[in-house]
């Protein structure tokens, strides 16, 4: 029904472009928010696309770990098998030890008695510090030795 009056024409004419910007903006909105939408996703994929790689990288290196603790546990075996090689060994060490403190006591036993009859010599023989050689010490101890066993 078009008009005859030319004001109301133009009105009708300017409602008809404000209901077609107006049907516009819905479209062009719905355009805008799915590009942001589509944004977002494809940002989300992305960092999903990384986490999976960061994954896989650190799934590699504990799979590394789990070699290196495999060697490490065969490594501790072989030395557990030969620790208890030398278990025959520790009483035998052990008495060894003991005999060796007991001839280091006897050792020392024997030094300071060396010790004392040095100092008997001299003082019965007069003899002075100076008279004294460092020779005479071990001839008297191996002399003590003798007379002992």
């Amino acid at each position: 029904m078009a008009s005859a009056n030319p004001a109301v024409a133009e009105a009708e004419a300017e409602a008809s472009v404000r209901w077609d910007d107006l049907s516009e903006s819905p479209a062009e909105l719905f355009t805008n928010v799915s590009l942001m939408v589509r944004g977002e996703l494809q940002g989300t994929n992305n960092q999903l696309a990384l986490l999976e790689k960061m994954n896989d990288r650190v799934a590699q290196e504990y799979s590394n770990y789990g070699d290196i603790a495999a060697g490490l546990r065969v490594f501790v075996e072989q030395l557990n098998e030969k620790n208890r090689g030398f278990d025959d060994y520790v009483p035998q060490i052990d008495a060894i030890d003991q005999q060796v403190t007991e001839f280091e006591a006897v050792v020392s036993m024997l030094d300071k008695h060396v010790a004392l009859l040095e100092k008997k010599v001299k003082s019965a023989y007069h003899i002075s510090a100076t008279q004294w050689s460092p020779i005479h010490r071990p001839l008297l101890r191996s002399f003590f030795c003798r007379h002992l066993s």
